[in-house]
């Protein structure tokens, strides 16, 4: 996340991994995860700024988690861990969560200058209205940052698929199904 890139509209952009946080740890593991990592960006590094903290963990530590892992459940459906499709969900959980988290960020800046003006209808933080800030950063990043998103989501699941598979939140491997299989007991 500390690696950004300036944009037109006011803003940077930049990969965060949010979505392959959420399928590997689920949803509410990634928002504490990631809100942790964001504020010792800020505070350690100076990066995101301490002032946007609470905006930054919502972004990228609450959208991209849970519109990434759902996103990959809803795509992956009950197919078999080692499925292709798996992957493919993967990276459009990276592409999509990042790119809807970018939608959202571009809301809160456009909506400043219509909140926050002087006196004479000068907006005092970001001059530019939602016409330019949704688009910069929607377009920005979805042609661009969350490509990247996508293939990095799609690469580091593709290695937890074919190392250990059970390091997926709320997945089984089929050793760990069949050793509950023959555990189970039997009623009669």
């Amino acid at each position: 996340m500390m690696f950004n890139v300036p944009i037109p509209g006011g803003s940077t952009g930049h990969a965060v991994g949010g979505a392959i946080i959420g399928i590997v740890l689920g949803p509410w593991a990634a928002v504490i995860a990631l809100s942790v990592a964001l504020v010792l960006q800020a505070v350690m590094f100076g990066d995101g700024g301490i002032t946007t903290i609470a905006a930054n963990c919502f972004n990228m530590g609450v959208v991209i988690p849970f519109v990434g892992y759902y996103t990959y459940k809803f795509i992956s459906g009950n197919t078999d861990i080692t499925s292709s499709r798996r992957g493919i969900a993967s990276a459009i959980a990276g592409w999509l969560s990042l790119s809807v988290a970018a939608g959202f960020a571009g809301f809160e800046f456009g909506i400043q200058p219509i909140l926050h003006h002087d006196a004479n209808g000068l907006p005092l933080y970001m001059p530019y209205p939602l016409s330019v800030t949704v688009p910069a950063m929607v377009f920005e990043h979805a042609f661009g940052f969350s490509i990247l998103e996508a293939l990095v989501t799609a690469l580091i699941f593709a290695y937890i698929q074919r190392t250990d598979s059970s390091l997926l939140y709320g997945e089984k491997s089929e050793a760990q199904k069949n050793k509950i299989k023959n555990t189970a007991p039997v009623r009669g």
